[in-house]
């Protein structure tokens, strides 16, 4: 009996080495893919400029070439059998040992990529041209660049009237003249200069790093140095507001066959640059109702009794392309003659109202505004104005502050609440009151920020001080006590004097002071913000908070990740209001004190933290959570919870955490089907030390083991809609006998893959 029981134990082992190594060949293949995959695209979209060397070409074709032998080879194993997968063995090993062999020589410590001599900038999004006179005045432009006796041109004209886009057709243009010029820079400045942030883009542009250097005479030297090697250039200035100087950028006069491009609505910009002025009308009448009639449909046409009067409203945007647009698609598919009218009427009285050419584009814009019909809506477009000029903004990150602002009804999943984010994000654009950025942003036209701004210097009142590079919070003069949110983000560097008085702002409900360096925060700076909601400190130098947070009873969202020197927050026993708290990424190390009492809680974000373990029964208090975040990438990191206490979380629909061992997974299972519910819908669980979930894909439900605790008392009990199931042998499974036989380990799982 012992000798068959022995021969047993060999078939067992050689099949379960057999399967490790098969295992082991996969893995090391995701691993050859994950490098190939993560290494290309990095440096493909960080350095557009640049092509691979001839050798990572060579190594990515061998790389495809083995991704196809072992394919091979797993169908040879999957139509063998237990027995006759043996002769396969050495077939196994022999990949085994050419993945390690491309893994190794994958690592090139010189870099993927050389400089691409093709390669003079990076193409840019453009919207249509419309009109006769913005195609001669783009003919104009194109004319003057190829003349090498033109090295400096100015392009003005008033907001809104097309001068960027033109710019950036005529920028994709000139990347395709690579014989003509050798490199192209594209620069936004905006309203407020920033000479620093000038420079940082220029020596972007020409791979010089200035980071270190803080002296911007001694960076205008190095970009002046830069600038002035480089034969045949041009540098696009666009929407300068104010004279600049070039000398203190670093810009030297073009040489021959240089240029120097500006856009401005000021002539007296083009003029103190000494360049050759070109400027951008207004639509034709023509080209002006072609536009109008583009954006309100063509179907108007079918209403002759309508005409008349929608020609009128198109008069009224006197040619401007972005009243145009705005207006006639704030007015697309009404065809009802009173609502016409009405519209005229409002058009009419508003712009009569105001002198200037500038004062009307606003009152055209705000026309586009009103038309808002949802108050929630308008209060939604408004809060874009809170982020800094030009900012391309999170479409994600927009929503849930809208959701945090309470400018979205509460329903029953976040998903639903999303959905109406992006419904309401669809409807601005479709207003043409927001753009589209890149990579899925968006963003504000500068003008209609500026409207947007107008608009909330009354009321509501906004204080927005947003990416103004101010080295100290405005004085307590502009902190009115019926400011109702202010906003001074990305303003880096940012100091609150220690003699400031605490600002009278009983009626503030948003504070924004994320990614502004702050050191240090005084102790009474929140006594007198009673009303205080949101309060966002993300990424500042913080080391601790002021405890009159503590007394913040309204607060509902407080956001603290980046904060890297923060170890210690005040006691949350007050702000039991609070719904969404955010300390991933701070230097934390206990769980804050008060926690149990955030009954309200729906968002926790407590990943990348130096905690460890979550007292009991804290859990099982905050049974409104909705998104839980507790993993730490660092495969020994993370808090441990309870498996009961996160399965009787029954609002739960994001979870992401790491339980001790399986039998408290086996408890989370028992514990769903105590509450007689399926769990979240997204989750990330990891089970025990050093268990790690693939990185290079992305699961909704996904569950990494330690195979090191794999045994527990009653098997293993998986979710039925795991799509992801993850065990890594960082300590060998061994097969656990008795005295007859051998005890297999009861697994039970259901993958999608």
């Amino acid at each position: 009996m012992d000798f068959f029981l022995n021969k047993i134990d060999k078939f067992w082992d050689n099949v379960t080495l057999f399967d490790e190594k098969v295992k082991d060949l996969k893995r090391k293949r995701e691993q050859l893919n994950s490098l190939k995959e993560t290494e290309s695209r990095r440096s493909m979209e960080l350095h557009p400029r640049k092509q691979l060397k001839k050798e990572v070409e060579l190594w990515f074709r061998n790389v495809e070439r083995i991704n196809g032998e072992i394919v091979d080879l797993d169908q040879k194993i999957e139509g063998s059998n237990v027995v006759s997968r043996g002769s396969l063995t050495g077939n196994v090993l022999k990949k085994i040992e050419e993945v390690e062999e491309l893994l190794q020589h994958g690592k090139f410590p010189d870099g993927l990529v050389v400089g691409n001599p093709g390669w003079i900038g990076q193409a840019l999004s453009t919207t249509t041209l419309y009109g006769e006179a913005a195609e001669m005045c783009m003919k104009k432009i194109w004319a003057y660049l190829m003349d090498d006796n033109i090295q400096k041109i100015g392009v003005w004209g008033m907001g809104g009237i097309g001068k960027t886009t033109i710019m950036k057709l005529i920028r994709n243009q000139l990347l395709k003249e690579t014989e003509k010029f050798n490199i192209v820079i594209w620069v936004t400045v905006s309203k407020e200069t920033n000479i620093s942030r000038i420079q940082n883009i220029i020596a972007h542009a020409m791979n010089v790093k200035l980071l270190e250097v803080v002296d911007e005479t001694i960076r205008a030297g190095m970009i002046h140095e830069q600038l002035a090697r480089k034969d045949k250039y041009v540098l696009i200035l666009d929407d300068l507001w104010e004279k600049l100087s070039l000398e203190d950028v670093g810009i030297p006069e073009p040489p021959k066959g240089s240029k120097l491009l500006v856009t401005t609505r000021s002539l007296d910009v083009c003029r103190f640059l000494d360049c050759l002025e070109v400027k951008v009308s207004t639509l034709s009448k023509p080209d002006a109702w072609e536009l109008f009639l583009t954006k309100v449909g063509q179907d108007v046409l079918n209403h002759p009794n309508l005409l008349p009067i929608v020609k009128f409203v198109a008069e009224e945007c006197a040619g401007l392309p972005l009243a145009i647009v705005t207006i006639a698609s704030s007015m697309r598919g009404v065809r009802d003659i009173h609502v016409w009218r009405n519209a005229l009427h409002d058009l009419k009285r508003q712009v009569k109202s105001v002198n200037g050419m500038e004062e009307k584009v606003f009152q055209q814009l705000q026309f586009s505004y009103d038309r808002l019909r949802d108050e929630r809506v308008k209060h939604c477009f408004l809060c874009c104005a809170l982020y800094p000029e030009d900012f391309e903004i999170r479409t994600h990150e927009l929503i849930q502050f809208w959701i945090a602002e309470g400018l979205l009804e509460e329903m029953d999943s976040m998903d639903m609440e999303i959905d109406k984010g992006y419904t309401i994000l669809n409807d601005l654009k479709n207003s043409c009151l927001m753009e589209k950025g890149s990579y899925g942003r968006v963003k504000l036209h500068d003008v209609v920020r500026d409207m947007a701004l107008r608009i909330t210097s009354v009321r509501p009142r906004f204080l927005v001080r947003a990416g103004m590079q101010l080295k100290g919070i405005p004085d307590v003069q502009h902190w009115k006590e019926d400011l109702e949110k202010a906003s001074l983000m990305e303003n880096r560097g940012l100091l609150i004097p220690p003699e400031m008085p605490p600002p009278r702002c009983p009626n503030l409900t948003t504070l924004l002071l994320r990614r502004c360096w702050i050191e240090s925060i005084l102790e009474g700076f929140f006594e007198q913000m009673h009303g205080l909601k949101i309060l966002d400190l993300s990424y500042n130098r913080i080391e601790s908070l002021p405890n009159s947070i503590s007394n913040l009873e309204t607060l509902t969202t407080l956001l603290l990740r980046g904060c890297e020197r923060l170890e210690k927050v005040p006691s949350f026993s007050k702000p039991e209001a609070l719904k969404k708290l955010d300390l991933a990424f701070t230097d934390i190390e206990n769980i804050p004190d008060g926690m149990e009492k955030l009954v309200n809680l729906n968002y926790l974000d407590l990943s990348e933290t130096w905690i460890i373990e979550m007292d009991d029964g804290i859990m099982t208090k905050l049974t409104s959570l909705q998104q839980l975040n507790l993993i730490t990438d660092s495969i020994e990191g993370g808090i441990w919870v309870r498996g009961e206490e996160i399965g009787g979380l029954r609002k739960l629909e994001i979870f992401d955490g790491r339980f001790h061992d399986l039998n408290e997974l086996n408890n989370y299972g028992q514990a769903l089907q105590l509450a007689q519910t399926n769990g979240p819908p997204e989750y990330r669980i990891l089970v025990g030390p050093k268990a790690e979930i693939d990185p290079d894909y992305y699961w909704d439900k996904a569950i990494g083991i330690n195979g090191g605790v794999i045994y527990c008392t009653h098997g293993i009990k998986i979710p039925s809609d795991v799509e992801y199931l993850g065990i890594r042998n960082h300590c060998p499974f061994k097969q656990r006998r008795r005295k007859r036989g051998i005890v297999l380990f009861r697994v039970y799982y259901s993958c999608a893959t």
